[in-house]
């Protein structure tokens, strides 16, 4: 059969046939323009659209946080005992407290405080356990042992009761509270960032390098380290609503921030106090909170689906 259908295509005649003239142009042509990494990961972020409108809430809500003080008519420490325990209304969007200071000032100052710790301890977490985790990968040997020692004594010591040790004896602050986060809140940082350049220090590009004589530092910094961006942004989402809502719940219990300071935490214990009462106390500050945890919660799901080259098919 095959050699009648070879025997047919001899007979046919070659003027039939046209030769195709392509450009040489063409031939290197790239079908689809060139992206980086991060291009590719936003145009896969745009299609979440849980995750594009958390994104927009959040911006909203550090817009809010940063100019709600600066333009309201009132301070958020101002007191006026004519006006206690007002229900919102056009002079207070979000009513009053009992010493009368307008909530709506108060509550976006506090959100400003608390997302402030949110965003230094995380950046906190970011620097040390980027450097603990990426020194320790590359070193090796008893080095990398001793240093995963350390991070298993850590780990072995429940984060909250580090941090409630620590707030009660420093003094009561912002900058406390950042510390109290800030000493094993790096923890899963630098496991994940370990774990990760130990998958890429064997990698052909990292093997050309030290052949080609780059120091360790450089290949830390040039190679391994953007190579882990992807996994340092993702875990940084989900540390941001975690360092806010270990802060609002030390100030819950008293024992982190104290009048005539706000942060969400504060107002959220000031609420429930007279939540029969007057429950907008609660329920506004309580709003704020949960949509930062939610938005970020959603955002870090869809950043890690937009950076994870498994996720883009």
């Amino acid at each position: 059969m095959n050699q009648e259908k070879n025997m047919d295509y001899q007979n046919i005649p070659r003027e039939l046939f046209t030769k195709v003239q392509v450009d040489q142009g063409e031939r290197e042509r790239i079908g689809r323009p060139s992206l980086t990494a991060w291009q590719d990961g936003w145009i896969r972020l745009k299609q979440n659209k849980a995750a594009v409108v958390s994104l927009f809430v959040i911006i909203a809500i550090v817009a809010l946080a940063i100019l709600g003080p600066v333009f309201s008519p009132y301070n958020f420490a101002q007191t006026d005992y004519s006006a206690t325990y007002q229900g919102p209304s056009l002079a207070h969007l979000f009513g009053t407290d009992m010493y009368g200071r307008d909530q709506f000032t108060r509550i976006w100052y506090g959100t400003r405080i608390s997302l402030l710790i949110g965003f230094v301890a995380a950046c906190l977490d970011l620097f040390v356990g980027v450097t603990y985790g990426a020194v320790s990968a590359l070193l090796g040997g008893k080095v990398d042992a001793i240093m995963q020692r350390i991070i298993e004594i850590l780990v072995g010591i429940p984060h909250l009761i580090i941090v409630i040790l620590l707030m009660m004896v420093l003094p009561a602050g912002v900058g406390t509270i950042i510390v109290a986060l800030a000493i094993t809140g790096w923890v899963n940082m630098a496991r994940l960032v370990r774990a990760r350049i130990l998958q890429l220090k064997n990698q052909e590009f990292v093997m050309a390098a030290e052949v080609l004589g780059t120091s360790q530092k450089n290949i830390i910094l040039r190679h391994l380290i953007p190579n882990t961006v992807g996994i340092i942004v993702i875990n940084a989402m989900f540390t941001i609503p975690s360092a806010i809502f270990t802060e609002a719940f030390l100030s819950f219990i008293g024992i982190g921030l104290s009048e005539p300071q706000a942060s969400l935490g504060v107002l959220i214990n000031n609420g429930y106090s007279v939540l029969q009462s007057y429950p907008y106390l609660l329920i506004c500050p309580a709003i704020v909170i949960i949509l930062i945890m939610v938005c970020f919660s959603i955002l870090g799901d869809g950043l890690r689906d937009a950076l994870d080259p498994r996720m883009s098919k």
